[in-house]
């Protein structure tokens, strides 16, 4: 964990130190070009490797009664055998991570009334879900409000979603809930890991380390709207000259803002090579995309080779008089005349 953090604040002080000292294009220009080509590059060879990788058997994750007799009702969604309960199966988990949602947890009390004793106790644990489910959607609302800065004018529905996200009216600038609520469902995140035993001890570096960049990202990026006040006119002619591929001065930009770039950067590179692949992943996730339908049907491995077999009555055949003279028992008696 401290590992994790002390990189997360070397990569910072390093974007902070060489932005002030002049070299503030490396981390604005040439980093967010290099950093996007990887990222692109990296996440369409992982989807090409999952795309090529042979499934020959079904291997569906199920929570409920596959398809059996015509009275026995059928979990359709938790074990589809079906196109159509596999769709409903897939939107459900990804728009709303249902899997997650049904997540039980498991505990030891020392003393249970029903037992007069010790005793494991399974309960549902929803917190989980919640906090996954607004880091993900308050991620994704931040993430497309940026684009006011790669659009000019900026569209209708940028602005639109704007004034949804700060309805609630607080100081100038315009308080955005997505922000907090990203950095709350973070730090409760990073806390899970931190005070859970039983995880904290499973728990590895590149665990933490998106969670510590992710932090990072979003604190800086609160910092540039309501403590440091970057000029965003100034900001958004530099981003929109690196989309057109003619980069203009970043003089009069504040440090920070390069910081903020670099740690984004990071998690580009970062991503094709870690475990935040799981967005395209879980598209390509036997476990998720099969229908359980080997009731039904027959799956045959496609790309086993081809095997000579060698029955039970050709085994006889070749080695009656062996399989005689020891005493096995056998189903033609050996051939008097070639004996």
């Amino acid at each position: 964990m401290l590992l994790s953090l002390l990189l997360v604040l070397l990569i910072g002080a390093v974007a902070w130190a060489g932005s002030a000292a002049g070299f503030a294009p490396l981390f604005g220009v040439a980093l967010p070009y290099l950093a996007t080509a990887v990222f692109i590059c990296g996440m369409i060879w992982r989807m090409v490797y999952w795309a090529k990788s042979p499934v020959p058997f079904r291997i569906p994750t199920t929570g409920g009664q596959e398809q059996s007799l015509a009275f026995i009702r059928q979990a359709k969604i938790d074990c589809p055998s079906t196109r159509a309960g596999v769709f409903a199966r897939m939107v459900l988990e990804i728009l709303l991570f249902r899997s997650l949602f049904r997540n039980t947890q498991a505990d030891v009390r020392a003393h249970l009334p029903a037992s007069n004793g010790p005793g494991t106790i399974y309960y549902s644990s929803k917190w989980l879900w919640c906090f996954a489910l607004m880091f993900h959607y308050c991620f994704l609302l931040v993430f497309l409000r940026h684009f006011r800065f790669f659009a000019e004018p900026v569209p209708a529905w940028i602005t639109c979603l704007e004034t949804l996200d700060g309805i609630m009216q607080i100081g100038a600038p315009r308080f955005f809930m997505t922000g907090a609520i990203l950095l709350v469902a973070l730090l409760f995140l990073l806390g899970r890991r931190l005070f859970n035993q039983r995880l904290r001890c499973i728990s590895l570096a590149n665990d933490y380390f998106p969670l510590w960049l992710l932090i990072g990202i979003v604190g800086t990026g609160i910092c540039l709207r309501y403590f440091d006040k970057t000029e965003i006119a100034m900001v958004k002619v530099f981003i929109m000259s690196i989309t057109h591929f003619s980069p203009v001065s970043t003089q009069g930009i504040a440090p920070l803002f390069f910081v903020h770039v670099t740690l984004v950067c990071t998690l580009l590179l970062y991503s094709p090579f870690s475990k935040l692949t799981h967005m395209a992943g879980v598209f390509f996730s036997p476990t998720r995309n099969l229908a359980n339908n080997s009731r039904q049907k027959r799956h045959i491995n496609p790309w086993n080779p081809p095997k000579q077999y060698f029955t039970y009555a050709e085994y006889e055949n070749e080695y009656r008089d062996a399989m005689a003279e020891a005493g096995l028992p056998l189903e033609k008696a050996p051939d008097k005349a070639a004996e």
